[in-house]
């Protein structure tokens, strides 16, 4: 049986392609999802949102914009940034949670397939440490940190192909340290104009949407927002087993 954790890392994938294939459905044509949309999904999957509320919220805000424009007499704004469906999806999850109270859990011995045995997770943490090593920081101390995370990742990929492999919430646990060090090692090292730059476009992404979310909801996009573009920037993976593949 997976733990909890591994349940949650099977269905990654699913939460994000499924909010993916439905916005775009809903909106009439493929629209990429920004950098800003892929960081409110992400603020979504850790605050616990269901997928279900997600995709609900996305039909609720939909429905009603195809309501309006069904009577407004000139065309309508095309809507272009999932944020938009944010407080839909919020005031969703918030009926879902009053609607299970009393409703019996998920029995503690329900089983899921499986997809993350422990040579497949030491091959994606091979990867990671192949990512990062092909990497090389200017700053000497986010450097150190580079350097020591590659030695992490190439212990644990060994420790997964041992006897007794780490349990998957210990490991997960492992690297999301690793990678909220390494953040802070790039945010500490980067130049003053270049968190700035971000911080902006963020913050012109967000613009169009602040009426819909909430001021935590807004901090938290542009928390989201800032660490996945500064690890873009600096080409380095993202470590979590969140971001595994699934098969």
């Amino acid at each position: 049986m997976l733990s909890p954790l591994a349940w949650l890392v099977m269905n990654y994938f699913e939460y994000f392609s499924e909010i993916e294939e439905r916005f775009s459905r809903r909106r009439g044509s493929i629209l990429l999802l920004s950098t800003l949309d892929w960081a409110l999904i992400e603020t979504w999957r850790e605050a616990g949102v269901p997928l279900e509320a997600v995709l609900r919220g996305i039909d609720d805000a939909f429905d009603k914009y195809d309501a309006k424009a069904a009577r407004a007499k000139s065309r309508m704004r095309k809507v272009n940034g999932l944020a938009w469906c944010a407080q839909a999806v919020m005031q969703a999850a918030e009926e879902m949670v009053e609607a299970a109270t009393g409703t019996a859990p998920v029995k503690a011995g329900e089983t899921f397939s499986s997809g993350f045995e422990a040579e497949r997770v030491a091959r994606f943490l091979d990867e990671n440490a192949k990512a990062v090593e092909a990497v090389v920081l200017e700053q000497a101390t986010s450097e150190t940190v580079r350097v020591e995370t590659l030695r992490r990742l190439r212990e644990l990929a060994t420790a997964m192909r041992g006897d007794t492999p780490m349990p998957l919430d210990d490991l997960d646990r492992t690297l999301t340290v690793l990678e909220e060090r390494l953040f802070a090692a790039l945010f500490g090292a980067a130049a003053e104009d270049e968190i700035v730059s971000l911080r902006e476009q963020a913050d012109r992404e967000l613009a169009p949407y602040r009426a819909r979310m909430s001021a935590v909801q807004i901090k938290q996009v542009q928390a989201q927002f800032l660490q996945k573009r500064l690890l873009e920037v600096k080409r380095l993976p993202r470590l979590s087993l969140f971001y595994m593949g699934h098969e």
